[in-house]
Formats: structure tokens, C-alpha cells, sequence
């Protein structure tokens, strides 16, 4: 069942299963403060999923009778089993990668000259600043927390990702006809 679920719904899943019962208001919250930096999903998304998997059996849904009727969703066994089976496969999908600066990049010997350096310049800045974020939140992260250890380890790795961003486009501004290659001062 795992495999025929699509990771925006392995999402809900398991934001549910960490923090509980949620409504999709919910969930967008989550998303936005969890995932949502490397793995966006659009809010309309967030409202369509929950209800779907209810009629899998991996979510069971809750609805207000009065009030703001709210539908509130409740992870079922089937929706324990299904998320366990998916974590239990150390396979994955191949990455996505979709950024406009390196799409800008691909086509910037089209453009104007001292484009690439100040394209690279804007980057560089924008990449330390991610970095500096990630480094704030790690620092800040509740020791007793029970998402921890797993937000210190995407912290980390998205604090090196940007690291090695800052260093070429920092490289190409610096020469922007090399390749962003960080050079290596001799003997070093």
C-alpha cells in the first residue's frame, strides 16, 4: 500500500502520526514549519489528501457537528502500517531539483555581460542567508522535543547544502567566466 501512496500523503501521514489528530489547517501549519522549506505542498493539496486516505483506511475522519464543523483526521493502524512499511524501504524516489537561479544559470551566456556575476552575487547572499536560518534554528531546537534528533539531522544537512552554495556562487561572482570551482590557495 506504501508504494501507491504519493509523498504528499506520506506527509500527512506522518505529521499525523507524530503530533496527531489534525485538521488540513492543521497540516498546512505543519507542512510550512516542518517540511514545507524542501518538500512543498500546495495547501489545496493538504485539504484533497486527508479525505482520500480516510476512504483507504489509513486516516479516519472526525467531523464536528456544530461550530466551524471542522473535519479532523486520526491516523488509523492501517495508516501506522503503511507509513512503518514506507520507512522500512531504503529506497527512494530519484531527487527533484527545480531552481530558478540554475535554470537562469543554464542560459546566461545569453545574456548581458556582469549578468552571471550579479545573478552569482544575489545567490551567494540568499544561500548564506538559508544557511545562517538553519544554523539558528539548530541552536534553538528543544533538546526535549521528540522530533529532535530527525530536525538536527535536516538541519545539518541543509545548513551543508547551503554551505556549499555560498561557496560557488561566492567563487562565481568572484569570476564569473570560471566554473564556480572554489579555488584552492597553494599548498592548501
Amino acid at each position: 500500500m506504501a508504494k501507491d501512496l504519493t509523498p504528499p500523503q506520506l506527509v500527512v501521514l506522518g505529521l499525523i502520526a507524530r503530533h496527531g489528530p489534525m485538521t488540513p489547517y492543521d497540516l498546512k501549519a505543519k507542512v510550512e514549519a516542518s517540511v514545507g522549506r524542501y518538500w512543498p505542498i500546495p495547501h489545496a493539496q493538504l485539504y484533497r489528501d486527508p479525505p482520500r486516505l480516510a476512504e483507504l483506511g489509513l486516516l479516519r475522519e472526525e467531523a464536528e457537528e456544530h461550530g466551524r464543523r471542522r473535519r479532523v483526521f486520526h491516523l488509523t493502524g492501517a495508516g501506522h502500517k503503511a507509513l512503518r512499511d514506507w520507512l522500512a524501504d531504503p529506497t527512494t524516489l530519484e531527487p527533484e531539483t527545480r531552481n530558478p537561479a540554475l535554470l537562469k544559470l543554464t542560459f546566461a551566456d545569453l545574456g548581458a555581460p556582469g549578468q552571471v556575476a550579479e545573478l552569482a552575487a544575489t545567490q551567494a547572499a540568499q544561500h548564506r542567508r538559508w544557511r545562517d536560518t538553519y544554523q539558528d534554528l539548530r541552536t534553538r531546537l528543544d533538546p526535549q522535543a521528540p522530533d529532535t534528533a530527525a530536525r538536527t539531522r535536516l538541519l545539518t544537512l541543509g545548513i551543508a547544502h547551503e554551505q556549499s552554495y555560498v561557496a560557488f556562487w561566492e567563487a562565481l561572482a568572484a569570476d564569473p567566466k570560471g566554473t564556480g570551482e572554489a579555488r584552492s590557495e597553494p599548498g592548501g
